[in-house]
């Protein structure tokens, strides 16, 4: 069983919200499917997805049994990065959708590793088997699979403990007046435009933090400057990257959905370093995705981070 302390900064959010936001591999319709059957308590209650939770209040989360998937197999190339009985590490492609979803029924990241390892956890549901966390479909990088439920359980405690070591790249437009530095501003829904996130104030915002250092700037790209920038994340609120560093004023490339200059053909973000311990030894585990060739386009060498 998950135990959660509930901060001073979550006062008076739902507890639905709340505990989605600290389970990066769960939606918030799965949160509230598992509360509504019992598996969550609050200050060890049941309660309803819409309670309010307060500053110190004890969440608990117990995994529910694992499903079975009625998904079908689909032969899809995977880069492996790392593999074992327990895991799978894999350097994901661009335009790849991490589980089915509405409107991506097939040739999702699941599709793929069913057959690539017929057995993966089943906690994380019937449509999302092995999923510990995701990636947005356009970006690359580093995504972690567990094999079985032991695994998923000790992955996913650590994800929501923060203790994950998760370095991304950007490339964005122009290059930041300070070459490193700290983005600390509360992320939530947009309050107009609903598929967006936004830094808002809280209680609608929730802490997010990213340390960013630049480490390459290109000096003409389609007419404007860019830079490569590495942002190590604190927190794992949805599209904190992009919603960071469009708030620093350095949208990137290719993200057009935040403001960012059409001149890449998606937007040019990278999961390079992901670190963990491993679920079954406690061995510390890091990996890295070596760049991906549309990053190579702007004049970058692979040895460049």
């Amino acid at each position: 069983m998950l135990e959660l302390t509930v901060p001073p900064t979550e006062a008076g959010n739902r507890l639905d919200r709340f505990l989605a936001g600290e389970l990066p591999h769960l939606s918030r319709s799965r949160v509230q499917a598992l509360i509504r059957e019992g598996h969550v308590r609050l200050n060890d209650r049941a309660v309803k997805p819409s309670e309010s939770v307060r500053p110190a209040d004890v969440v608990s989360w117990e995994e529910p049994p694992a499903m079975e998937t009625a998904l079908v197999a689909e032969d899809i190339a995977l880069a492996v990065l790392y593999e074992d009985d327990d895991l799978i590490v894999l350097d994901k492609a661009a335009g790849m959708v991490t589980h089915p979803a509405p409107g991506n029924d097939a040739g999702t990241l699941v599709h793929a590793l069913l057959a690539h390892c017929p057995t993966l956890s089943g906690i994380g549901g019937e449509r999302r088997p092995g999923i510990v966390h995701r990636l947005d479909k356009d970006t690359t990088g580093c995504l972690v699979v567990a094999k079985n439920d032991v695994a998923h359980r000790a992955l996913a405690a650590q994800f929501a403990a923060r203790t994950t070591r998760k370095i991304y790249l950007a490339l964005v437009r122009g290059v930041p007046r300070e070459a490193s530095g700290t983005i600390e501003a509360p992320i939530g829904r947009h309050p107009v435009q609903r598929k967006k996130m936004a830094v808002v104030p809280p209680p609608r915002g929730r802490t997010a933090r990213t340390d960013y250092r630049v480490r390459h700037a290109i000096p003409n790209v389609t007419g404007h400057a860019a830079a490569l920038v590495e942002c190590h994340l604190h927190t794992g609120r949805t599209h904190q990257i992009r919603v960071h560093l469009k708030h620093l004023g350095y949208p990137i490339l290719g993200d057009t959905f935040y403001g960012g200059p059409a001149s890449a053909p998606r937007p040019m973000l990278h999961a390079w370093t992901l670190g963990f311990a491993h679920p079954r030894t406690g061995q510390p585990m890091e990996f890295r995705a070596p760049l991906p060739a549309d990053f190579l386009a702007f004049g970058l060498d692979a040895a460049t981070p």
